[in-house]
């Protein structure tokens, strides 16, 4: 079992940044990779970026060049740096975590791109 818990997330205006965080707790050091994810009102969830263990990264095309993703592990904590954001970007910010087979699921943080 894997426990994520998001934070971060807020009110920010169109050219600004965020850092949103995601403690993770449990099986945490038999994932295979951990990933941020978002949904839009009436869209469907979308992967935004994602770390394996072996500390790849891949990102959308959609926030590359923006966004960073990093694994503390000694903190056990996610992150997702966003900078340059835009109003598209506004959506509810899922955490996520793969473990043989299994995807374990934050609780969200929303995140609104608005002036």
């Amino acid at each position: 079992q894997v426990q994520l818990v998001e934070s971060g997330g807020g009110l920010v205006q169109p050219g600004g940044s965020l850092r949103l965080s995601c403690v993770a707790s449990g099986s945490i050091f038999t994932t295979s990779a951990m990933s941020w994810y978002r949904q839009a009102p009436g869209k469907q969830r979308e992967l935004v970026a994602q770390v394996s263990s072996g500390a790849t990264t891949n990102y959308a095309d959609f926030v590359k060049g923006r966004f960073t993703i990093s694994f503390d592990a000694a903190k056990t904590t996610l992150y997702l740096q966003m900078n340059s954001l835009k109003p598209e970007d506004t959506a509810v910010y899922y955490c996520n975590a793969f473990r043989i087979g299994t995807y374990y699921w934050g609780q969200g943080t929303q995140v609104t791109v608005s002036s």
